[in-house]
């Protein structure tokens, strides 16, 4: 399943005026059940960590959480990369038109990332599944955090993560993705060795959240990749669908899940 035309087609509708890309950043925070999941842990971080601070975004994307973060703190620097200009560029242009200057966006190759003791937070949404040398990118983490500082990751699960069903022989829902999910044991540990002493796992994505990002996400791409056209259907899908999608989220974020197909991991760099 192909995401990046689809993207590239949002993009082309929102970005048309700043106010739609405003609306687009809000639809994602609402539809989008991982971004309850980061705006929870974002929010019980800043209550802890007052004062300037430097967060790295790797792997910013459309700069939904950059802009969520930089409104919110002014005196917060963000920092947002990405390894395609036009991400880099669009995100530049927007920040710019809005007057947001305390978050910027560069581009950068994860695995060769070279900063030592920079932010104070790195958030990497929806990106670890994509990257072959995890356990090389997790150690850049580690070395451009602070001492004190946190890393806080959103990823898919070994358990369905990408919507892979080995007892149908299946491929991932998503081409782009280069691992089905992180059991979280096995995140757990590759943590512990790019460095960091303290981590802290657990799933999201349970029965609830499930089914809401079938809803929200999965049955409207498969339309979108059949045809455009459904743009024009998507509306009324949502009248029907998005109350259903709200409570299930809710549902998810408040509640305590044995498995589930996505993950939130956090660690920490305490000092030696």
């Amino acid at each position: 399943m192909q995401y990046d035309p689809i993207k590239r087609k949002l993009g082309l509708v929102f970005n048309t005026a700043p106010f739609l890309r405003k609306m687009f950043y809000r639809l994602l925070d609402i539809l989008l059940l991982r971004s309850w999941h980061i705006r929870k842990e974002l929010k019980l971080w800043e209550k802890k960590y007052r004062g300037k601070r430097a967060i790295l975004d790797a792997g910013s994307g459309f700069g939904q959480y950059d802009y969520y973060m930089a409104t919110r703190h002014t005196n917060w620097k963000i920092t947002g990369v990405d390894v395609k200009d036009e991400q880099i560029a669009d995100c530049n242009r927007f920040f710019k038109k809005i007057g947001l200057t305390n978050a910027s966006f560069a581009k950068a190759d994860l695995s060769t990332l070279a900063e030592n003791e920079t932010y104070d937070l790195v958030l990497c949404v929806d990106v670890m599944e994509h990257i072959e040398k995890d356990e090389k990118v997790l150690k850049n983490y580690y070395n451009a955090l602070k001492t004190g500082g946190m890393l806080l990751i959103s990823t898919p699960s070994d358990k369905g993560g990408s919507d892979v069903h080995h007892h149908h022989g299946s491929k991932s829902f998503i081409d782009e993705h280069v691992r089905e999910g992180y059991g979280i044991q096995e995140i757990k540990s590759k943590m512990k060795m790019a460095g960091f002493s303290k981590t802290e796992v657990y799933y999201q994505y349970g029965k609830p959240g499930d089914v809401s990002w079938k809803l929200s996400m999965k049955f409207p791409i498969i339309m979108l990749n059949v045809s455009y056209l459904f743009f024009v259907i998507l509306p009324f899908y949502y009248l029907i669908t998005f109350p259903v999608a709200l409570i299930l989220n809710w549902f998810d974020l408040t509640g305590h899940h044995k498995t589930g197909t996505g993950i939130v991991a956090k660690a920490w760099k305490l000092p030696m």
